[in-house]
């Protein structure tokens, strides 16, 4: 059993945490880093012999073509994140349609190949966003990663299902949520990001194996490539919390992933998505 394996390509000044100080309007003067980061990764990756998905912001994309290629013609899969991190339940319908359509555009013309999964910014398909899967079938994704079926702060679906399900009536389209695990009849977050950095090494490495063994199902993780970045410029007026969470334990990720990596087996997200595809049938 092959888990999914991702990065949510977007740069520090980009992040949901910083969204209220860092406006968008000011992105094109900032200090770009994710280029030299998301090589970081892929360099990480070659060293752990895995492959995976990255899921990708247009905005990116437009800024960077050359990287995109880089990750198509190094094996991985490329997916939209959207166009400029907006949590889709910020948007209409329509301007959702939009966002997802140019997006798409651009990752494809980057990268020389179909994009055929999506991740919301923040995990942002929830409650609020009834008709956000059916666009998403509408369009032809053949899987969203788009839920996390936990209650946070900043985004959250708890009633969602914890494993791959369908969520649009007749169609082919299926969520992955992230992972989680149940104990004590609560729900934790265990499928990467601020989590992963932020909490013992122990408690992931166990959580993916339980996950694997006890329930059989594959675990679908993430994180950032501004994680492995403890170089990157420091956010003075965000909230505490949030410069907390942004800024914990980056010069520990590089080490702290690979170990992981190697625990494991891993795989690109369109792979998991046909071994659910089939499990479903």
């Amino acid at each position: 059993m092959k888990n999914a394996l991702s990065v949510d390509v977007e740069d520090w000044f980009q992040v949901g945490a910083f969204e209220t100080v860092i406006s968008r309007d000011s992105w094109e003067t900032r200090e770009r880093r994710v280029e030299r980061n998301t090589d970081e990764v892929l360099g990480l990756f070659d060293e752990a012999g895995v492959k995976a998905t990255f899921f990708t912001l247009g905005w990116v994309a437009a800024r960077h073509p050359a990287l995109v290629r880089r990750i198509a013609e190094a094996g991985h899969e490329l997916a939209s994140h959207g166009w400029d991190h907006k949590r889709v339940f910020t948007l209409s319908e329509a301007e959702f349609r939009q966002d997802l359509l140019r997006a798409r555009a651009e990752i494809e013309q980057a990268a020389g190949q179909k994009v055929c999964g999506y991740r919301a910014p923040s995990f942002s398909i929830d409650v609020r966003t009834p008709w956000a899967h059916r666009v998403l079938a509408e369009q032809g994704y053949a899987y969203s990663s788009s839920v996390a079926p936990i209650r946070h702060d900043h985004y959250g679906w708890p009633g969602a299902p914890r494993f791959a399900w369908r969520p649009v009536e007749g169609a082919a389209l299926i969520e992955l949520p992230v992972t989680t695990f149940e104990l004590a009849g609560r729900r934790f977050a265990a499928g990467g990001g601020g989590f992963f950095r932020l909490l013992p090494y122990a408690l992931s490495n166990w959580a993916i194996a339980r996950v694997n063994a006890a329930e059989e199902r594959p675990a679908i993780f993430y994180f950032h490539p501004w994680e492995m970045d403890p170089g990157q410029p420091f956010v003075t007026d965000a909230p505490l919390r949030s410069k907390l969470r942004h800024y914990a334990n980056l010069s520990a990720m590089r080490p702290k992933l690979l170990k992981l990596l190697r625990a494991h087996p891993w795989g690109r997200t369109d792979e998991v998505a046909a071994a659910e595809q089939a499990r479903l049938q």
